[in-house]
C-alpha cells in the first residue's frame, strides 16, 4: 500500500456469500484472513475502512421468485446479511448498505449509502480519498461493479487479488472480470 490518501473497501463479506450461505462463492471465506491483514495495515496508516453489504428487502426483483436471477440472500436484518464472523472490522468502519431498492440489484458499493444517507463517492471525496484498495466477494459481480464505478468516478484502484473470491456462474467469469477491471485502469495486485 502506498502513501496517497487511500481507503480500504471491503465488498460484501457476508454470511450468505460464504460457504453454508444462501449464495456462497466457492471458498468465499478464504478472503477473510487477507482482508484482516489489510484492515490492520489500513488502521496503521490511518486510512478509512469501508465495508459494503447487500441489504435487500424481503421482496425484490433481484430474487428468482420475483423474476430475478438469484436465490434469496442477504435480506436486511437477517443472519445471512451479517458480516462474516471472522472479519475484524474496526469499530470506526463505515458501512455502506446497497441493494435496498426492490427494482435494482445494487451490485456496486457506489450505489449504496452510509447510515446517514451519504453516497460512497461523496463520503470518499469528503475525506480526500483518491485511491481505493478493494477486496471481497464476488469478483465477478459486486467487486467488479464497484471497481468499474470507482474508476468511472476518477479514483485510482488497486484490486487485492489475494482477497477476492468469485461465484463463476459461467466458468471463467472471475478471470473475465479481472480482465475487465484491468482494462478500466485498475491495478490487480497478485
Amino acid at each position: 500500500m502506498d502513501n496517497t490518501r487511500s481507503a480500504l473497501l471491503i465488498v460484501d463479506v457476508q454470511r450468505d456469500f460464504c460457504p453454508g450461505g444462501a449464495l456462497a462463492a466457492p471458498a468465499g471465506d478464504r478472503v477473510v484472513e487477507p482482508l484482516n491483514r489489510y484492515v490492520d495495515e489500513a488502521a496503521a496508516q490511518g486510512w478509512p475502512v469501508y465495508a459494503s453489504r447487500d441489504w435487500h428487502p424481503p421482496v425484490t426483483r433481484h430474487f428468482r421468485q420475483y423474476g430475478g436471477e438469484w436465490p434469496v440472500h442477504c435480506v436486511e436484518h437477517t443472519a445471512g446479511a451479517e458480516f462474516h464472523p471472522g472479519l475484524r472490522l474496526p469499530s470506526r468502519a463505515i458501512v455502506i448498505s446497497k441493494g435496498q431498492s426492490a427494482e435494482k440489484p445494487g451490485y456496486s458499493a457506489f450505489e449504496g449509502t452510509t447510515s446517514d444517507g451519504r453516497t460512497l463517492v461523496d463520503d470518499l471525496r469528503a475525506r480526500g480519498v483518491d485511491h481505493l484498495y478493494v477486496g471481497g466477494i464476488a469478483t465477478d459481480y459486486c467487486v467488479k461493479h464497484s471497481v468499474l464505478d470507482a474508476r468511472r468516478a476518477g479514483f485510482d484502484v488497486t484490486v487485492l487479488g489475494d482477497a477476492i473470491a468469485g461465484v463463476d456462474v459461467q466458468p471463467g467469469d472471475s478471470a473475465r472480470a479481472i480482465d475487465e477491471m484491468r482494462a478500466a485502469g485498475a491495478v490487480v495486485k497478485p
